[in-house]
This record gives structure tokens, sequence and C-alpha cells, in this order.
């Protein structure tokens, strides 16, 4: 078949062709149960997406967040640092709960302690900051801390802390290790006790190379060595992404410290993990700082202190999150019960781990070059090498590695969850591709840091992809996640190449409708992001309502100027505002403008009950909800079907004195709430909480920006709601080559399956303009609108919100997808403009037929 030309991507293959891999079935009660059952039982709230993330956190089911809601509704839990009747309670259960920690993990108090701590970051921390380490002297080298190069950001930060106690600590890549002579333990000097700790990962967060438990031993015994120095060394094991689909026992193989986080188990709670700590090193730990509950006996006025005897109560600084470790017991409950064991969790996600990697690796373009490059230092032959982790790049039909940032947007296109980056593993990152420290660092120069989306620079990936599989995962959501990739690549059309993007497009961030400029560091979810802004620098409202009176408000039937085969010359046919971010457009033919951009562009937003701005992503419906804005009743209308209208004022007589702290991308701005009435008005048609935010008037957020040509460094543009440009430009020649792409690719033969009207209304411009060529704006250095100069300050780097029909609110990932294959990879469509100071002494209006006057980029007026 034709490359581009099925509907959809090739079908998965039949999971039976895989019989090595055993059927995924798990355990509920005493029958079996299917995984689709489970998850319709447990899971309901996964309907139609597919979660790929389970290596980031797992999901908890229905029943174990019941069953611990009824216990804390029966029971009364006091803190256990009181002898009161609830807070024995707290402390016995507590205990019992640490016993069944140790059971799960098929050892006893008799061999291991549980210390709870906030996480398995905190635990290697306190590991760190315990371990008899002995400070190099002149006479003696000191202590050594070894960790594997493939280890959690969280192991390499343990360095910090043997540095600051003259400890060497010496990095070794897996391939040494793997590599290392076992020598005879007898080699070693007997007499010197100088402790030594090595640290590696049970199961690589990044690719999930499962590394032999047997290290334990033998580096413990002397048989391996990381270095060769003399002393005694320590093992921790970092089991935090291991044990979070496997059995992990510890009467066959006993490290000295294992650091574990709960979520990545149980899904609930967060921000609890534990320490376990070997009984035959706890002895040699030692406690710096002690804190309440930790204490035998103190003086406050003089240097005397007592631990207290137990080495669990010694390291527990504080009251322990009780609620949270008594959650753990209804965790336990709930897996055993749902699964039947780690065993049979570990079989299944292995089992379409195996299936989903054979399958992603045979996928080929019609001329033999693969789809996806793989990560891994396996073949995916066995659970005990390998975990359910698959980490890959997509590449295209040439070669070239298709970045991270754009695979995740249009994954989220099909609902599709999963992870992107150096997953805090920059050390794997690095090995499997190919970046060097220099590297790196040119990438941290060039705008990159780790947690953004700049995913390809000079050509280079930065990270990658990550799927991961958990107990509730099934069959069908490995073949959609097949599905999505064939979809992706396969129907590209032939031999299309992605172009690659430079350093300089480091500084690039995607974004949604509100506007975003080209600026590094800032989100790119506008949206979702933001809470409310600065409020509009109005002009003279009273001075301006003699011309805005005569004003159509709206032209709801009117057409985006759509080109009827003449270029002619360039002009505004289209003026849109958007009073409440995120909500409809409202049209108008000529309008005030301000020190912010439109009057009254994005001054209000729709947040939830915590106070977190609501974007289509999340709720599409935003589009329904029409505002109209009234200059000479000074109101804004808002409207909805099925809904009564409601009046907001403009501007109240005086601010609330409640001013909230809300965040628009990275930004800290003041608003006020606009009360109960429309806050009914929009939790009645959402069905939810919700409240309408306005920036408050007396907030300035400068844009970050660096001025262009012909701005001094002192001009400081502001901004409304938006999340960085004050303006946003799209050109109706480029709407309508985007047009003929997409109705050309319709194969129902459905005529004009997308209008320029439709299109227009996605891509939620301020100015549409004719006349230009196809995407001849992107070569725009400054434009003239009438009387008024605009600098431009880059692309629009466009996100998944453009999917959205902005008159039904029904998604579509067609127009993402075309806009995709045809812009390259940072899907780019509109510019950005930002005015330089105006003087608002006299009404300035921008205004429908004005004439558009663009200087191209070192060339000269146009």
């Amino acid at each position: 078949m034709p490359c581009g030309v099925a509907e959809r991507g090739p079908e998965p293959p039949a999971f039976q062709r895989h019989p090595e891999a055993s059927t995924p079935r798990l355990a509920h009660g005493y029958r079996l149960r299917s995984p689709s059952e489970l998850r319709d039982l447990e899971f309901g709230r996964l309907a139609g997406t597919v979660y790929l993330d389970h290596a980031g956190a797992t999901l908890f089911p229905q029943s174990q967040l019941t069953s611990f809601t009824k216990d804390l509704m029966e029971n009364v839990y006091g803190n256990p640092h009181s002898q009161n009747i609830t807070s024995k309670l707290t402390h016995d259960t507590v205990e019992q709960v640490r016993y069944r920690i140790l059971t799960h993990f098929h050892t006893t108090p008799e061999d291991y302690i549980v210390i709870f701590t906030s996480g398995s970051t905190a635990a290697l921390r306190l590991v760190a900051e315990a371990f008899p380490w002995v400070s190099q002297t002149p006479e003696n080298s000191g202590s050594h801390f070894c960790y594997l190069t493939d280890n959690h950001t969280s192991v390499v930060g343990m360095r910090m802390v043997a540095a600051a106690m003259n400890v060497t600590s010496t990095p070794v890549k897996p391939e040494d290790m793997w590599s290392a002579e076992k020598v005879d333990a007898g080699a070693s000097d007997p007499d010197c006790q100088i402790p030594h700790l090595f640290c590696y990962p049970a199961q690589s967060n990044f690719s999930g190379t499962r590394y032999p438990l047997s290290w334990v031993e033998e580096v413990k015994s002397g048989r391996r060595s990381p270095v060769r120095v003399p002393g005694r060394w320590f093992v921790g094991l970092d089991a935090a992404s291991y044990v979070s689909t496997s059995s992990l026992d510890l009467s066959a193989h006993q490290p000295d410290f294992v650091p574990i986080s709960f979520y990545k188990i149980f899904g609930l709670p967060t921000g609890l993990g534990a320490l376990l700590v070997s009984k035959r090193v706890a002895p040699l730990l030692r406690k710096g700082y002690f804190g309440g509950g930790t204490a035998a006996a103190y003086l406050a006025g003089e240097d005397f202190y007592i631990p207290r005897t137990s080495v669990a109560e010694r390291f527990e600084d504080g009251t322990i999150s009780f609620l949270d470790i008594i959650a753990l017991k209804h965790g336990f409950d709930a897996l055993e019960h749902l699964t039947g064991g780690m065993e049979n969790i570990g079989q299944h996600t292995f089992a379409l781990a195996h299936y989903t990697h054979s399958a992603l690796a045979a996928l080929c373009y019609p001329n033999g070059a693969p789809v996806v490059q793989i990560y891994s230092d396996t073949d995916f032959s066995s659970p005990d090498v390998q975990g359910p982790i698959i980490n890959f790049n997509v590449l295209d039909d040439g070669g070239s590695i298709i970045g991270y940032s754009q695979v995740d947007k249009m994954a989220s296109l099909y609902n599709i969850h999963l992870r992107t980056g150096c997953f805090c593993n920059l050390g794997a990152c690095q090995r499997h591709l190919g970046l060097s420290d220099e590297m790196v660092k040119k990438h941290f120069q060039a705008g990159h840091v780790c947690g953004d989306d700049v995913d390809i620079i000079d050509g280079r990936p930065t990270g990658s992809v990550r799927i991961s599989f958990g107990y509730m995962s099934t069959l069908e959501d490995a073949q959609a996640f097949l599905r999505f990739i064939s979809t992706i690549c396969l129907h590209s059309p032939c031999g299309q190449s992605v172009p690659q993007a430079s350093h300089s497009d480091a500084g690039t961030f995607s974004s949604e409708s509100d506007h975003h400029s080209p600026q590094k560091g800032v989100c790119t979810d506008p949206a979702v992001c933001g809470n409310s802004c600065p409020a509009a620098n109005t002009v003279d409202l009273h001075a301006s309502l003699s011309e805005a009176s005569s004003i159509p408000q709206t032209l709801p039937e009117k057409a985006a100027g759509v080109l009827n085969g003449d270029l002619g010359s360039h002009i505004v046919t289209n003026i849109y505002l958007y009073p409440i971010k995120s909500c409809a457009a409202f049209e108008v033919t000529k309008w005030p403008v301000g020190s912010k951009g439109l009057l009254y562009d994005r001054s209000w937003m729709v947040v939830n009950h915590n106070g977190v701005c609501l974007s289509q992503k999340q709720e599409p419906r935003l589009c329904l909800i029409q505002p109209f804005i009234d200059l000479q009743q000074r109101i804004m209308v808002i409207k909805a079907k099925g809904m009564e209208p409601i009046e907001v004022p403009l501007e109240e007589d005086s601010e609330p004195a409640q001013i909230c702290q809300s965040r628009v991308c990275a930004d800290r701005v003041n608003t006020y709430d606009c009360g109960e009435n429309v806050s009914r008005w929009l939790s009645r048609f959402f069905g939810r909480p919700c409240h309408l935010i306005k920036q408050s008037s007396n907030f300035q957020r400068n844009a970050r920006k660096t001025p262009g040509k012909g701005q001094s460094p002192g001009t400081a543009a502001t901004l409304s709601l938006v999340n960085e440009a004050q303006y946003l430009l799209v050109n109706t020649s480029s709407v309508l080559e985007l047009q003929q792409q997409l109705n050309a690719s319709d194969e129902h033969g459905k005529e004009e399956s997308f209008s320029v009207k439709d299109l227009v209304s996605r891509f939620r411009a301020n100015i549409i303009t004719k006349g230009a060529r196809p995407f001849e704006e992107e070569a725009w250095e400054e434009v003239s609108v009438g009387s008024l100069h605009f600098q431009v300050l880059g692309p629009c780097h466009r996100c998944q919100m453009i999917c959205i029909d902005q008159k039904t609110g029904q998604r579509n990932q067609d127009v993402f997808q075309k806009l995709s294959e045809s812009r390259g990879r940072k899907v780019n469509f509109g510019m950005y403009l930002m005015h330089g100071s105006l003087d608002l002494s006299s009404p300035l209006f921008l205004s429908v037929g004005s004439e558009v006057l663009p200087v191209l980029k070192e060339c000269g007026v146009s």
C-alpha cells in the first residue's frame, strides 16, 4: 500500500505471535479475571485513556481508596508521639505496616529495619548523610563513593554530601561493571576497615535494564570491585523502579540499604517512601540533626542529647506521615487481592513489554528504514534482565530523529499518556543517545534545561520517549500505542523529511491558542498554566465611546477573509479578541488598543475550585462560552446554549480588598474573583465548581521577550492574560494552503471538510490578514497596521488545542497531524506581534480594512 494512503496504520500483530510471552491474566480473589475486567471494575476513570507512564507513577484501584476512606471514617488516629488511646492505635497500626513491608520483601525485623521517609530521594539523602564516611587525609585515601552512571539523579546527588566530607566520588559505567573481573576475596587487606559505598539500580528507570542482584554479594565480599581500594564495601540498591512490578527477595540478596517509593507500587499514597537498612549496618550510621520524637533525652541549654535506641525512631525526625503509612495497609491488601502478588504482576507486565517491543522493532517505512530507534541493553528475552519499560525515539523515513516533544503532542491527540525527556537519569540518556559531556553543556548554554520541551539541538536529540506498563495495563493499551505510532509515521507523505531544529530553536516552546512567543524557559501550555494576570491598561473609556459606539460589536455570520484568487494589497480582514481566556472569540471591525494589546483581550479566565485555570485541553466546552463586550454600558455579557445570559461589569468601582495570587505560565499575577453569581452560572454550565477571575488593574506584568529592532532596552511591553505576546497574526493564504492539504487528504469525498472560517477560529488569532503569499509572514521582522507599528517576535508553535472545533468543542486530530506533516517538528502557524511604547493620550484603534506594511528580515520594506 502506498505510503500516506491508508486511513489508519497497519494493525498491530496478534499477541499469539509471541507464544514465549505468557498470556497476561491477573488473579482477582480466588478466580482469574482478565486485565480488561480488572480495568472495568477498578479503573473506570481510564475509559478512553491509554496510560503508559507507570514507571513515573502507577495508578491506584478504586477499592484501595474506598477501603482506606472507610478505615479513616471508622477509626480515630492520633499523633503517635502522644500516649492516649487513639495515639496507641496509630503507633500499633504503623508497626504492623512495618512488618507488612518486610514480609512483602521476604525478610524479617531480625534482618532489616524500616525507616519511613518522604520518598526514595529522601531515603538516599539519609544514606549519604548518615553513612560513616572516612575523610581523605595525607595518611589514607579515605572512603570512596561509587555509583553506576545509569542511576537516578537522586543517587548521583549523593556525591555532593560525599564531597563535603572530603570523600572521593567515582562514576562507574555499566560496561565497566559488567566486565570487571572477579577477584579472590582473600586478595584484599582484611585489616583495612575503611567503609566504601557502591550504589546501583536494580532496574534502570531509563531503559528497564535489570542489573544483577548478585552484584550485591560480589561487591560486599570484594569479589567484584567498582574501584581497587582496600577497605570494606557496602551496597545501596536503588529498588524504586524495580519493585513497582517485581518481587524483591531480601532473603536471597541482602544489600545494606534499599530505598523505595510506595507510589511506584500502589499509586497511593504519594510523598511516602522508606529506607530499608540491614541491621548489621544500622549501628554504624551517624546521626547529625535531631528532630522531635528522635531524642530519648536532651537539654536545651547544654550540648546533651541521647538518641532513642530504636534505629527507625532515631532517624524519623518529627511526626511521621502516619495516615499515609496506614494507607499502605490497604495498598498491600488491594494489590494481593486483585493480582495475586508481585510474581503475577511481573509476568503480566513483561508479557506486554515483550510483545510491544517486538512489534515496535519490526515497524519499517516503505523504503525499509526503521520507524523507531530503541534504546536497550537487552533483547527483551527474559524478565530477569528486562523490566516493562521501552525507551525509544521516533525516526522519519530518512533516519532523522523526530523530537520527543512532537511525539508527546501527537500522543496526547490520541489520549495516550507517555513520558519524554531524560527521566532524571542523564547518565543513561548520554550513554544511549551518544551525548558527550561537551554536548550536554552546549545544550544548556543554548537554553535547554531538564524538563523542558527543547528536544532537538544541532540535529541531535536531547532526550527520548518512554512507555512503561503496570498491572492494570492491557493488551488493548499496547495495540492502541502501536497503532498510534503506525498512524503518525506511516501516513506521512512518502520520502518527506522533517527539518532539523538548530540550537537557535532551543528557546522555542509549543503553545495553544493564547499567545506564546519563542521565549526560553516559559511554560508551553498557555491556557493550562495560568491563573490571572495584570489588568489591561485601558485607554480613556469615555473618550473612546463616541467612536466605538457605532462599531458593529459582533459579526457572527461573517466569513473570515476568504481570498477570491487575487492577492491584492495586504489588508486586515478580521479582528478578534478573547475576553475570557480559552473561551469563544468576540469579533469586531474596529476596537480600542491599550498598552497590553486589544482592550480587554484575555482580561478574565475561568478557574476550578483550586484556582487553577481551565483550558480547552481539559475542558473543550470552554469554547461554547461566548462573551460580548458593550463599551457603552461598560459590561460583558456571557452567553451559552441552555443558559440565561449573565452580565459582568468591565471594571469594578473599586477592586475587592482580597487579591488572589494566580499564575500565568511562570509569572505570578494578582487577580480578584468576579463574584458568586457568575461563579454559580459557570459551575452550573460545567457541572463542577468554577470561578471567573479578572486581572488586577494595579498589577503590571512585563513581557520577558528581549526588545527587538527599534525598541530601546528600557522598553518593557506589558501583558494581559496572554502567555507572552500581545497579538497573534494569521495570514489567510497560509490557512488556505492548509485547508487544501486537509481536504485533499479526505478520502471520503466530503466537500469542504474544513472551511477557512473553521480553521481560522482554531488558531485563535487577533489579526487576520490577506494579500500575502502562504507563510510569507514568517519572513517579516516588523509590520505596520494602519498607524500602529509592531515588532514580529517569531512564529507560534502550536499544540493540540487547534484540534478542537470552536463551534462544537469536538476534537479532531487531523488538523494538528496535517500541520505536523507539512510544517515540520515545531508545527508553526501564525506570528506573534508586540507593539512598542504607545502614546495613549488619545484613543488608538485597530480596524478592519487597514493596510498591512511588513518589513522583511534584512531586506527592507516589502
